[in-house]
């Protein structure tokens, strides 16, 4: 993606089921669960750039011992700032302890982070500062164990205001109206009420016989423990909510859980075996953190909860009614690992199939074509290009050949035709934009990427480049079409793996302002050119006076593209970014939705290309969005 977009937030988190020094004395250390937790954050290393955290609970610690260890960063490599300042605190501990070494329960007791549920968390944020403020886990503390809530998780809501209020009719006085705040305080909320329910009612159960007991309140507690119904707290918190969510949760004694929202939207995946249960945003992650085959790693089902007990038990039970699943596309597009078997195989039939479109564009001519692909997470579609084209090759020349009449110099010349594979573009170190002139900065801008010369035959050859998608077209007009068109290409086809991204997100991808995506602004251009600007007002109307339910149930920015067909966009987009003074001929053509969805089948989430939402807060969203746009207002629509 030549457009800078930010990632989706990722989580890891394990739940040891052995002692630890079970660990110690198979894997040579005590620290197993750290170091798991360290590789399966950084195989999501994509999903976080503005910060992380982690936190550990030790099981059945002592009053008055430190029980709960958390730390985040917001350092430039926060998973390195992380692991490092772990890592000191533990060797300090060695040094001055070298019996620590080999004693797995002195090591639990003396050191922190050193406990049997891990949770760890990378943040891209959508929203907020890039404070640790903002960074996961976040704690909610009590004095009771069970009280107790870390939270992280890979979501956004899309009707926060109606869930503040929620809270506030609780009784509650959140701090803030972030969604992360918001369900960390409603999570608390029934906890706390399953505790002081499941009190009253054991207090009850032993009577007044016991009120001198000086252990009646701790078996109280013990019973508790035991006996907290996490999937009921779950139920009544996550009731109302409406959005995309894969969240981790630890409870101070010992429960914890992951859960996934009703449309699948959010990814989630787990495994356990009789040492681990593992949980994390990415399947490849789990396979390489434990050396796993595919097959062992599950999918949490929409709507469903994985939920860990304090003693090691766990299973998997429904927290919300499922509702139509719409994995998100994009993940299988951009986001995910391209590492995953599925995703691979998805990416590159993604690439092969926009080989007709582009070979009608350069009129088949692909002895004179060179093919190539920016920026690196284009790499698996440019493979699924290529092998498109070769099979067009293919068919071509033994259709030549059936034909005859060739003579050993002609036989060669045909047989030898293959597509040309180029490295066109490389891109630089970023370039530090200290000059404060637009002028300036754009010059700088413009050579983030280089070209490699002499490739192309000027004005004789074509060039193909491939890209997973193109949101803003920024960077293309920007910098990468004035760099290729120094090459003078004949022609310069710009194929993106994605369809047209034509509504905006709002389950945790930072793509909220209309006004800022080239296709969106291509549909103006053209209303606007065809005198067609009635229907921006008309839609604006719709969207600004129409009643809340309506807002929920229709997408009234469909009426902007309606007029138009796909290619029409397209050729409007392919002018808004090539830049003046371009002499090379600049088409644009993009992934059909019919494509995307024969390349991704069980990832029908194609809301920012079709504005088909899959819970109503989307409509919500995208009609809000449209209302900012036509208001002027530089905002985010939820």
């Amino acid at each position: 993606m030549s457009d800078s977009i930010k990632h989706e937030c990722g989580i890891a988190f394990i739940r040891l089921r052995k002692p630890l020094d079970f660990y110690l004395q198979k894997y040579g250390t005590a620290l197993y669960g750290l170091n798991k937790l360290y590789l399966l954050m950084e195989k999501q290393h994509n999903r976080g750039q503005d910060g992380a955290g982690l936190a550990t609970i030790k099981l059945q610690p002592e009053p008055g011992k430190r029980y709960i260890s958390r730390l985040r960063s917001n350092a430039q490599q926060p998973i390195k700032d992380l692991f490092e300042q772990i890592n000191s605190r533990l060797q300090r501990g060695f040094e001055l302890q070298p019996e620590l070494h080999t004693n797995a329960e002195l090591l639990k007791q003396t050191l922190p982070y050193t406990g049997e549920l891990l949770l760890g968390h990378l943040r891209y944020g959508t929203h907020g500062g890039n404070s640790l403020e903002y960074c996961h886990p976040f704690l909610r503390q009590n004095n009771w164990l069970s009280r107790n809530l870390l939270l992280a998780g890979n979501f956004n809501f899309t009707n926060v205001d109606e869930q503040f209020d929620a809270l506030v009719k609780l009784g509650q006085h959140p701090k803030e109206k972030a969604d992360t705040v918001l369900a960390l305080e409603k999570i608390g909320h029934f906890l706390d009420e399953e505790n002081i329910k499941l009190f009253e009612k054991y207090r009850n159960e032993m009577g007044e016989k016991d009120l001198f007991n000086g252990d009646r309140n701790i078996i109280i507690n013990q019973k508790i423990h035991q006996s907290l119904d996490i999937a009921h707290i779950l139920r009544k918190s996550a009731k109302s909510w409406d959005g995309g969510f894969n969240m981790a949760g630890m409870m101070g004694h010992g429960d914890a859980f992951v859960m996934r929202d009703a449309a699948g939207i959010r990814p989630s995946y787990f495994y356990a075996d009789d040492e681990v249960v593992v949980s994390a945003s990415e399947r490849p992650a789990i396979q390489t953190a434990f050396d796993l085959k595919t097959e062992q790693i599950q999918e949490l089902s929409p709507g469903q909860a994985l939920i860990v007990r304090q003693n090691g038990s766990y299973e998997t039970t429904e927290i919300l009614k499922p509702a139509a699943k719409k994995p998100c596309s994009f993940e299988r597009i951009y986001f995910s690992r391209g590492s995953d078997t599925d995703i691979y195989k998805e990416r590159k039939k993604l690439g092969a199939l926009v080989t007709t479109q582009l070979l009608q564009v350069i009129d088949y001519d692909i002895e004179n074509t060179v093919f190539s692909y920016i920026p690196n997470t284009a790499e698996i579609a440019f493979y699924g290009m290529i092998e498109g084209v070769q099979t067009y090759l293919d068919e071509y020349k033994i259709a030549q050949l059936l034909k005859g009449g060739y003579d050993a110099d002609g036989l060669k010349k045909l047989m030898s035709l293959h597509p040309r594979i180029e490295k066109a573009t490389i891109k630089d170190a970023k370039l530090r934009t200290f000059i404060t002139s637009d002028n300036s900065r754009s010059e700088l801008v413009a050579h983030v990427y280089d070209i490699t010369y002499g490739i192309i035959t000027p004005q004789k050859d074509n060039l193909v480049i491939i890209d997973d998608s193109i949101v803003r077209g920024t960077t293309l007009r920007e910098s990468i079409i004035r760099m290729l068109d120094r090459l003078k290409p004949k022609k310069l086809l710009i194929i993106s793996s994605a369809p047209q991204i034509r509504y905006p997100d709002c389950y945790g991808i930072d793509m909220s302002r209309l006004y800022e995506f080239v296709a969106f602004q291509a549909a103006i251009a053209l209303l606007q050119q065809h005198k067609l600007t009635h229907i921006i007002d008309e839609v604006y109307d719709l969207c600004k006076n129409s009643s809340m339910e309506m807002l929920k149930t229709e997408n009234f920015v469909k009426k902007i593209y309606e007029p138009f067909v796909t290619q029409e966009i397209s050729n409007k987009i392919a002018e808004l970014i090539t830049p003046p003074q371009t002499t090379t001929p600049v088409t644009i053509i993009y992934q059909s939705i019919n494509n995307l969805h024969e390349a991704c089948p069980d990832h029908q989430g194609d809301w920012y290309f079709s504005g088909d939402y899959p819970t109503p807060g989307g409509n919500k969203v995208a009609n809000q969005a449209f209302v900012n746009f036509y208001e002027n207002r530089k905002e985010r629509a939820y």
